[in-house]
């Protein structure tokens, strides 16, 4: 969370997570073509179009206090061989969003990028249970696709909030960036009610 006093904005960033090819690029670039007003997304992508470093996309979501809140949409590579790239832009999130491919054949990489999720967050000290946070399972129209009971038991063991969704084509999409988004807000009028200052972006523990 960023205040800018001088333009009287809120800052808050949201990273999408999760393996590589689960569907984090496709839920930012569904919602920038729904935007009502023109923005710039940053998207660099490999030639196998698997996001290399992040995605960037302001998105504008009223205001709180009398401050714009201005939300930032980022996605990590899922690749576990860009790891110090991920932690970069896991630096300071507000809230997180666990993208999961729900088609079989991916549970092992679901597993292993919630496990390094976890990682990340305890080397920025964030509270594994109370730091907003929502998983989505996406790609439910696939012929593979597991059923949402065991995707639960698998992958949210924490009970937090989850979303089905097929990002491709919006499904679930705007769902999820809502529960997200009040998750977020709820959390950050919490933190003014107690009078608490924006906290400072946190540098990794070391390992």
């Amino acid at each position: 969370m960023f205040l800018n006093y001088a333009t009287r904005e809120l800052n808050l960033k949201i990273v999408y997570y999760g393996p590589g090819l689960a569907g984090k690029t496709s839920n930012v670039k569904y919602i920038h073509r729904r935007l009502a007003k023109p923005t710039k997304l940053i998207t660099l992508e490999t030639e196998s179009e698997r996001t290399l470093f992040f995605d960037f996309l302001p998105v504008d979501a009223g205001t709180i206090n009398g401050f714009s809140i201005r939300l930032r949409l980022y996605t990590v590579p899922g690749q576990i061989f860009y790891m110090s790239t991920r932690r970069l832009v896991m630096r300071a999130a507000d809230g997180i969003v666990f993208v999961a491919d729900s088609q079989e054949p991916a549970m092992d990489r679901n597993l292993e990028s919630l496990e390094n999720l976890e990682e990340d967050m305890e080397s920025y000290g964030y509270d594994l249970e109370t730091h907003p946070r929502v998983i989505q399972y996406n790609k439910r129209d696939a012929p593979t696709a597991l059923g949402l009971t065991v995707m639960r038991d698998l992958l949210n063991k924490r009970g937090l909030p989850e979303h089905p969704a097929v990002a491709l084509i919006g499904e679930g999409v705007f769902t999820t960036l809502k529960d997200i988004t009040r998750i977020v807000l709820a959390d950050v009028r919490r933190q003014m009610r107690a009078g608490s200052a924006p906290r400072p972006p946190a540098r990794p523990r070391a390992s």
